[in-house]
């Protein structure tokens, strides 16, 4: 499952942490579990949920929060126990936290290999709520996964009718498509949107459209508009098309204007230093990905720390490389990537 797929669960499950608790019971170690989890220290989080069963907190949130910590060890099998357990403590109600927890338990079975189960729990949830425009998204990129076009179409086609203004949605979409060898029908996706659309769309959608489109001419030029707006996320994508364009330069300026006035924009940051690699500028690349990281926002901790592993290669620096190498796959022990890189740099 996708990165993009994560952080989209990471935002539908964000503001259910404790909804749903047992009539007077206590949850303060289930707390300290989740704030651990939240710094993305699974075994700290796995000891708060051990004292919180001890000390009889709330069985549905203990087991949820260990599932989740069982994720984060890449533990699947035994991500999917715990989530179930703490579905078996629901007492036959079916709330938002309910739901939350099938979602994460969709992870659980597809990371652990079983993608039909997964699918499963995706169709268990729409039986009950027609309209989960993310159980629709997420569902159809198991199915095109599993080479299933047409079933993955019709879902993205839900998806997209539930809400034809959610363009990140619709952008996920696209990218699973193309990720999955339909990248012509992707396109398909985005121009309809643009032709009906019409002037209802902002100059940052629109741009962003345009972008994934490949006309980098419009793209640039809806996103000057829209970079007035002073949002990261229209920054980015103006710089990026700039890239797309050749022009790294002016990329870079984009991207460093913003950081005067925002230096605590982690995804900015992330973007500068992938300019300058492309640039052959490494040391700027490793000073933007490490002012990345003092950003500490875990959302994007991870593709910060394997660029900033990846410039320290460049740099020649093996053993500084190796050594984050090896801290990093504690963290993220599945990124098979980071393992074959981690292997090369135990030989420099």
């Amino acid at each position: 499952m996708s990165l993009r797929i994560g952080m989209l669960l990471s935002v539908v499950c964000a503001a259910l942490l404790l909804t749903g608790c047992e009539a007077g019971k206590k949850h303060e170690n289930i707390d300290q579990g989740m704030e651990a989890i939240a710094q993305l220290d699974y075994e700290a989080a796995l000891v708060c949920f051990e004292k919180a069963l001890v000390e009889g907190e709330d069985s549905e949130l203990l087991y949820r929060g260990q599932g989740i910590a069982f994720i984060g060890l890449t533990r699947y099998e035994e991500a999917a126990q715990s989530l179930e357990k703490s579905l078996s403590f629901c007492n036959g109600h079916v709330g938002s936290l309910e739901f939350d927890i099938n979602y994460y338990l969709a992870v659980a079975y597809y990371k652990n290999g079983d993608t039909d189960r997964a699918i499963q729990v995706y169709d268990a949830i729409l039986d009950l709520r027609r309209n989960e425009k993310n159980a629709y998204y997420l569902r159809g990129a198991l199915k095109l996964e599993k080479e299933d076009y047409d079933g993955a179409d019709a879902d993205f086609r839900k998806a997209i009718e539930l809400d034809k203004e959610d363009y990140d949605c619709l952008l996920d979409i696209y990218i699973s498509m193309e990720k999955n060898g339909y990248k012509e029908a992707g396109t398909e996706y985005l121009q309809k949107a643009l032709t009906e659309g019409g002037d209802e769309i902002s100059d940052y959608d629109r741009g962003r459209l345009y972008y994934y489109l490949e006309d980098y001419d419009n793209a640039r030029n809806c996103l000057e508009k829209a970079r007035n707006t002073g949002t990261a996320e229209a920054v980015l994508f103006l710089g990026r098309t700039y890239e797309a364009l050749g022009d790294f330069n002016y990329a870079s300026s984009v991207y460093s204007d913003f950081l005067n006035s925002y230096p605590d924009s982690p995804q900015i940051q992330n973007q500068l230093g992938i300019c300058k690699m492309q640039m052959g500028d490494y040391e700027a690349a490793l000073v933007a990905f490490e002012a990345g990281l003092a950003c500490e926002d875990t959302t994007y901790m991870q593709t910060l720390k394997f660029n900033e592993i990846a410039a320290c290669e460049k740099l020649a620096r093996f053993e500084e490389a190796a050594a984050l190498m090896k801290a990093y796959l504690q963290l993220y022990p599945d990124d098979e990537r980071a393992k074959r890189e981690y292997e090369f740099l135990k030989t420099r």
